[in-house]
């Protein structure tokens, strides 16, 4: 394998650098092999970020190495990697994030070394309007991976069953009336004030 190459991913041509840089050094695995690992995972990762502005987060140098996030997306960027404004207020402005709509602009995404796709809870363009909701269940003291697994099958039941406050939660992102809704509260006040 060449350090670099081109290719044609569903009619788009694209250039991609530094294969054979080692992005995760304890494991040993260079861009191509992370390229790859994203290639085969994209029909199920795609509908999860089509149409949602993208914050790549950036490791030149491995996951080792320094990172930096970048929310405007790259002025080279190629001209079929479709963007979106979203109004920002700390800057006062609006930031053109990049949509990754499809495989080849995956592709250029990692050849970028964007190693994590950081994504909102909502669809371009409207940055008011979260159509998800996301439990991140991070293992940590005092919760083991084995105590992360218990919650997240508690929460996947809850859904399934229309029990507790998750319901009421998921009520709300379908109708697209997004209230906040406190963990303490019972499914019916989440309902009520959902509703409302």
């Amino acid at each position: 394998m060449t350090s670099s190459q081109e290719v044609v991913i569903d009619g788009k041509r694209l250039k991609l650098a530094n294969l054979t840089k080692v992005l995760y050094p304890k494991a040993g695995f260079t861009k191509a092999q992370v390229m790859d690992y994203y290639l085969r995972i994209a029909p199920a990762l795609l509908p999860h970020l089509r149409d949602r502005p993208l914050t790549l987060k950036r490791y030149p140098d491995g996951v080792e190495g320094e990172y930096f996030y970048e929310k405007n997306c790259p002025a080279h960027r190629p001209p079929w990697v479709k963007t979106a404004p979203i109004w920002s207020v700390q800057n006062r402005r609006a930031m053109h994030f990049c949509l990754v709509q499809d495989v080849a602009t995956l592709a250029w995404a990692v050849n970028l070394a964007d190693l994590e796709m950081h994504v909102p809870l909502h669809r371009a363009p409207d940055a008011d309007r979260p159509d998800g909701v996301v439990f991140d269940l991070d293992p940590g003291a005092p919760a083991d991976l084995v105590t992360c697994c218990e919650v997240a099958l508690i929460l996947h039941d809850g859904q399934r069953s229309g029990a507790a406050c998750a319901r009421g939660i998921l009520r709300c992102c379908r109708s697209r009336r997004m209230r906040p809704c406190g963990a303490s509260r019972s499914a019916a006040t989440c309902s009520r004030r959902c509703s409302a």
